[in-house]
């Protein structure tokens, strides 16, 4: 075999070069989450983190992990992808926060056909600032350059999160009893759930292209890639003072099938479809794919992102404390006696 004949990783199609450079541009970012329980730099084999439990009594690890989905259809498409890292973290965050714990660490696996490293670092920029903004530190991850896994142009991004809460304080529903009510936090848009048929209606039979303007007055990208939003830091001030009863991350099953997961057997959930406006995309969606409104609300959110639910005469407390950190509540239901089922009507 000649020297030109010779077969290097690169012409296989892994380039360790792009992969050194996409860990470069990636360092301030993730430094920039860094706390001092973190002890390792970026580049060790294993992320090392010191935990400071001094103000837990009885410390439980909770954790989650998840990925985007294909919203990432639409960052591809778009050329846009500093936002999917933030609704990464947030999703996670949001998860651990339904039982009442606080983010610690968070690691992700970005994998990719053929590294671009400035696509890498928007990625990275994105759950760097989401980390920072839940108060949680990006510790590490991996970076697989995989040829022939995917498409030109084409990722997945999943993460991983760790946080922690006091043993006599996990949120598990066990509280919620009949005559509770339901808050509801509003969402962002989409989140990271209902993209596959969201992009069907949109994109597939109707033909919309990313950068079309469509009737809510923003751009297709605009509005499906609007950032998975985290109410971590509007609601911890309400666990602190053991204000909550239960509470659900409106995700894949929309308020449906996540309500449900928190209620004991011997209860259930209504909620008032009229009590909050539905955003425009939503309406936008459904009229244009003639979608039957109980997949709607399956697949969606529909505007409502996380739900509380707390004793009845402790609303003017609750709501005073979610409006001052940023959120605009809104009571959509009440528990009944059932066997776990949520009601919308």
């Amino acid at each position: 075999m000649t020297e030109k004949d010779q077969i290097t990783y690169k012409n296989a199609g892994v380039d360790i070069d792009a992969g050194e450079r996409a860990v470069e541009l990636m360092k301030s970012h993730v430094k920039s989450t860094f706390t001092p329980s973190v002890l390792a730099n970026l580049g060790s084999f294993g992320a090392m983190y010191a935990p400071d439990f001094s103000k837990y009594t009885n410390p439980v690890l909770v954790s989650s992990a998840d990925g985007v989905g294909t919203k990432l259809k639409i960052a591809f498409m778009s050329g846009i992808h500093t936002t999917v890292g933030q609704c990464l973290v947030n999703h996670c965050t949001n998860d651990i926060l339904v039982q009442g714990a606080r983010a610690l660490f968070f690691m992700d696996y970005f994998a990719v056909g053929k590294l671009d490293p400035l696509v890498a670092e928007q990625v990275v920029e994105g759950l760097s600032k989401a980390c920072r903004e839940n108060c949680c530190s990006l510790i590490g991850g991996e970076t697989a350059e995989m040829p022939d896994m995917y498409q030109d142009g084409e990722y997945d991004l999943a993460g991983f999160i760790v946080g922690v809460v006091d043993r006599d304080k996990v949120i598990t529903g066990d509280k919620v009893k009949e005559g509770n009510i339901v808050l509801g936090l509003k969402s962002s848009g989409l989140h990271t759930n209902g993209y596959s048929l969201a992009r069907k209606v949109i994109l597939d039979v109707h033909g919309y292209k990313h950068s079309d303007r469509i009737s809510t007055g923003r751009t297709v990208a605009e509005e499906l890639l609007a950032v998975h939003k985290s109410y971590a830091n509007a609601v911890h001030p309400l666990l602190d003072k053991g204000l909550v009863n239960g509470m659900s991350h409106i995700t894949g099953g929309g308020l449906p099938g996540n309500m449900k997961r928190t209620l004991p057997d011997s209860l259930s959930a209504v909620i008032d479809s009229k009590a909050w406006d539905v955003p425009p995309i939503f309406l936008f969606i459904g009229e244009l794919g003639n979608v039957p409104i109980d997949d709607m609300y399956r697949a969606f959110n529909m505007g409502i992102g996380y739900t509380l639910t707390i004793d009845k005469e402790k609303l003017n407390d609750v709501s005073d404390i979610l409006i001052a950190n940023g959120e605009e509540p809104v009571v959509i239901g009440e528990i009944t006696v059932g066997n776990k089922q949520v009601e919308i009507v």
